[in-house]
């Protein structure tokens, strides 16, 4: 007879999640009431310049107590961008930062919390999940490298719908690739909670489910509400660990500058197709929760369907940085940090210089994975 038995890390930030999380469309509308509720004066509103219009409603919604806004963010968080924004918040007088965006808005947050301690509030309008760690890739001489402190953990997230419905559609598919992957890249890894592993397999079929009727319908709020409560799933997730797809999906994006959710798509499938083979049963859960028994396959189908990136020249890798590509995600131990909390934890699937040459080598040809049709 077996008997069930399993340990995750305890303390520290895995599988830890936001205090407070408000969900709902219109749910913006509580803001300066959360602001209240944390006993701060004086929030910073971080954005992108895409989404700085978004910001200076924000700060006109919040009056003059608002410190001012940041409109600065990038993808991939330069450490120089972050240190500057701690300086900038340090002269506005800020004691608490509002991210309003995407990852890169709450990345570049964390990236001043990290020091700072600030407290964050994350409003994101996109499906990054990023909200929900209180991990941080911050690139640093041309390689990102994961920063984890409970000091990048968001208090509040406001997950409001109604701000996405504007979201290209382009960027949504690209975003809602990158929830599905924290979903795939957590579920095998014995670091994550039994209480949050469900979260994975569920997000993963939400995701799913809501990405090609919120391509088919872009201003569908239903749809997009769908897509980002399988976002926050996805992040819940990943609080319990991550490796081999982000090793090599952060690659991509710190290494080669490309955006973090065609970096997702265009290894995905391949990646999935490298872990269905260590950790069958975990990964056989997420097969069947989206209807499916050729999981690596449909991934890739979801990819082409909404018109993504699954091959490396597609994001401007070319074959001669192969060797280069496959040196730095291999040598990005910290994505398998997991492992070493604990004697116990073991991962089925740990990032090598053999398995990156692989999965790289497939994501080069980009040819479906999985029973051929």
């Amino acid at each position: 007879m077996s008997l069930r038995t399993f340990a995750h890390p305890g303390g520290g930030v895995y599988n830890a999640t936001p205090d407070r999380v408000v969900f709902g469309p219109g749910s913006i509308a509580m803001l300066p009431d959360e602001v209240d509720r944390l006993g701060m004066t004086r929030p910073l509103v971080v954005t992108t310049p895409g989404r700085a219009e978004m910001g200076k409603r924000i700060v006109a919604a919040l009056g003059d107590r608002c410190a001012g806004i940041l409109p600065e963010a990038v993808s991939q968080v330069p450490i120089e961008l972050a240190r500057r924004g701690r300086e900038r918040a340090a002269e506005m007088g800020a004691d608490c930062l509002i991210s309003v965006g995407g990852g890169a808005a709450t990345g570049l947050c964390k990236g001043i919390a990290f020091e700072s301690g600030l407290p964050i509030i994350a409003v994101p309008t996109t499906y990054s999940g990023s909200e929900m760690t209180a991990y941080c890739g911050m690139t640093i001489d041309g390689v990102k490298h994961m920063h984890e402190s409970p000091a990048m953990l968001a208090s509040v997230v406001i997950y409001d719908a109604e701000l996405s419905r504007q979201l290209p559609v382009a960027v949504t598919a690209a975003s809602a690739m990158n929830a599905l992957a924290h979903c795939i890249d957590a579920a095998y890894l014995p670091s994550v909670s039994p209480l949050l592993l469900p979260a994975a397999i569920e997000g993963a079929r939400v995701v799913a489910g809501a990405l090609p009727s919120v391509l088919a319908a872009p201003d569908d709020l239903a749809a997009r509400n769908d897509l980002l409560y399988g976002a926050y799933l996805g992040g819940a997730a990943l609080t319990g660990g991550f490796a081999l797809q982000h090793a090599v999906a952060h690659m991509l994006g710190g290494s080669f500058g490309v955006e973090h959710g065609l970096a997702h798509a265009a290894v995905l499938p391949y990646v999935t197709a490298h872990l269905v083979e260590r950790a069958p049963v975990a990964l056989g859960r997420v097969a069947q929760a989206m209807g499916t028994d050729d999981l690596p396959g449909l991934i890739w189908d979801v990819a082409v369907a909404a018109k993504l990136p699954v091959r490396l020249s597609d994001v401007g890798i070319r074959q001669e940085d192969l060797e280069v590509a496959i040196r730095i995600a291999s040598a990005a131990e910290s994505y398998d940090v997991n492992t070493s909390l604990d004697p116990s934890l073991s991962n089925p699937a740990p990032v090598t210089e053999a398995v990156v040459r692989s999965v790289l080598s497939a994501a080069a040809a980009g040819d479906r994975p999985g029973p051929s049709r």
